[in-house]
């Protein structure tokens, strides 16, 4: 995306992923320093929510955890599965932008009439249904999107839980966020080269394969709100597993972050099998197209999904798309009424 150029600039969409640039300087890892305490005496958390504002911030959550050897497991399902669990000694986290999403707060007014003592919510509003039904409630400091497609909320909800997750694993929250600002900046805003905006343009399905830290299934759905192509998410080795039998010549593939150990396979099953292409979203060259970005450490994740965001603004516009009007979605997707 060109910064300066209202080409990007006269879509709120383009405007709010610049924006989240400076909604990662704001952040004051503090702010969480209390709550991970309170969250410390559980047996564990769940964290909830539907669509964007879970798919990232609890997966990456959930694999920070793991991979710093977190002694509370942390665990995430939407909240109409989550009600079927016994949630008592774990604490509950909801995240819902408008603070009134249906799911969420039929699960959040079910715990507090059972008197679960541990439930606390993120949304990007004041005074919201959420507020009631939790003990304790934080707001997003990154303002209202007008876009339908969420971007900088989705980014500072993922930024809220792997703090937290930072502070119960002992991290230094602010060495991992020391210069994420300006690697964002470069992901978003570098030139992505048009053979591969022009393949995924004309693909008939886009698939976004990877770690199932969130990343690539929040693209799988961007793609759908962004470019109204049909896209899906294959976890780990899925894209060499069985689905190559329905797959296209003429579809796309982005790896994010692929496993070097796994990328011969890539090649064999779908460059020389299927015949597709294959774009890597990585910090380093591999052997497919790569899309570089700088490598952030522990806070890569986030430069991904933001090179991830830049790429589906340029299929968009190669497709003539308004950006901030889908025909169908809804930015509140099922609002609570009663």
């Amino acid at each position: 995306m060109n910064t300066k150029d209202s080409k990007y600039t006269q879509y709120a969409l383009s405007r709010e992923m610049l924006q989240t640039v400076q909604t990662v300087q704001r952040f004051d890892p503090t702010r969480t320093a209390a709550l991970a305490k309170s969250i410390s005496g559980a047996a564990g958390l769940f964290l909830t929510g539907e669509g964007s504002s879970r798919i990232f911030p609890a997966k990456n959550a959930i694999h920070k955890a793991l991979k710093w050897g977190l002694k509370q497991p942390i665990e995430t399902q939407g909240s109409r599965q989550a009600m079927m669990y016994d949630l008592s000694r774990l604490a509950v986290m909801a995240s819902s932008n408008s603070g009134r999403t249906s799911e969420v707060i039929v699960l959040m007014k079910k715990l507090k009439s059972q008197g679960h003592s541990m439930r606390f919510g993120l949304t990007a509003n004041e005074n919201t249904l959420l507020h009631e039904t939790c003990n304790e409630t934080f707001v997003l400091t990154c303002g209202g999107e007008d876009a339908v497609a969420a971007t900088k909320s989705v980014a500072e909800q993922a930024l809220f839980y792997q703090s937290v997750v930072s502070h119960l694993a002992g991290r230094n929250v602010r060495a991992d966020l020391a210069g994420l600002d300006a690697k964002l900046q470069q992901a978003l805003s570098m030139p992505i080269d048009p053979a591969i905006i022009k393949a995924a343009a004309n693909a008939g399905t886009i698939y976004f394969a990877g770690l199932n830290d969130g990343v690539a299934e929040e693209l799988t759905l961007k793609t759908n709100e962004i470019t109204r192509k049909k896209s899906d998410f294959l976890e780990g080795t899925y894209a060499v597993h069985g689905i190559e039998e329905v797959m296209d010549k003429n579809d796309i593939v982005f790896v994010v972050d692929p496993i070097p150990e796994e990328m011969e396979k890539f090649k064999k099953v779908l460059v020389d099998g299927v015949g597709l292409k294959v774009v890597a979203i990585a910090d380093r060259p591999t052997m497919f197209d790569t899309i570089v970005t700088p490598d952030a450490g522990e806070m890569s994740a986030f430069v991904q999904l933001c090179a991830g965001w830049n790429v589906l603004v340029e299929i968009g516009l190669a497709l003539g798309i308004n950006l901030d009007k889908p025909q169908r979605a809804r930015k509140v997707g099922n609002e609570f009424v009663g």
